[in-house]
């Protein structure tokens, strides 16, 4: 079973915006806080943003080794698109709009965002005909 994720950010003032929204949304509840981070949980897994002085890079770069993206399981299509529109306000830009919401595959249903720290989110659509469950 996972615990938790602890993401490094370049800015936590960024970060406690962008991820504090999704989590938010999503159902984590606001958990720790302190000098340098924030956390938020849901079932027993949460969710941390650090803004470590012991960072060696200036943002996150997705392409290196490393995480690439988290994926959240969303019920239904209709709160994937709800998400999606109100992502930009938070911080959030929309991937792969050629292909939205099918940049999966054409039985994939998912809204993929990326924070202005370059730390991208994939919004699966779970729990309705236009979705295909599975991991990312």
């Amino acid at each position: 079973m996972l615990h938790h994720i602890e993401l490094w950010v370049p800015d936590l003032g960024r970060a406690v915006r962008s991820w504090g929204w999704l989590l938010g949304e999503l159902g984590y509840q606001p958990f720790q806080e302190w000098g340098a981070g924030r956390s938020w949980k849901l079932d027993g897994v949460y969710v941390v943003v650090e803004q470590s002085p012991a960072s060696t890079a200036p943002s996150h770069d997705r392409c290196r080794p490393g995480l690439n993206h988290l994926a959240f399981g969303v019920i239904g299509s209709e709160r994937v698109d709800a998400l999606v529109a109100a992502a930009p306000g938070h911080g959030w830009t929309l991937m792969f709009t050629d292909r939205h919401p099918h940049a999966g595959g054409t039985d994939h249903y998912a809204g993929y965002l990326e924070n202005e720290d370059g730390f991208e989110v994939e919004l699966v659509a779970i729990g309705d005909h236009s979705s295909a469950d599975r991991t990312a």
